[in-house]
């Protein structure tokens, strides 16, 4: 199982533009990952699941995966959620 735990960096947090933009390049990689913050765990492939969460900038939040190869999928949406996607 490969997790990582990251720190949501988008000054107004995973709404609707940086959820979107989350949410594709999860379903792009075609692995299945898990979001959660705090107690709450959602599929990041749904963009309503990903919102449902709430998460705004400052959160922590974990991406897990039980797939081969989640590693490198795990690195690419940290860093993602690690960047002020509103800047882009």
């Amino acid at each position: 199982m490969a997790e990582r735990t990251v720190e949501m960096a988008s000054a107004h947090g995973l709404h609707a533009r940086p959820a979107s933009l989350f949410t594709q390049a999860v379903a792009k990689a075609g692995l299945p990952v898990q979001l959660s913050k705090g107690d709450k765990s959602v599929n990041a492939a749904s963009i309503l699941g990903v919102i449902s969460l709430g998460i705004e900038q400052g959160d922590t939040v974990t991406l897990v995966s039980e797939a081969d190869g989640a590693d490198a999928v795990l690195d690419e949406l940290a860093q993602l959620l690690a960047t002020d996607l509103d800047a882009a």
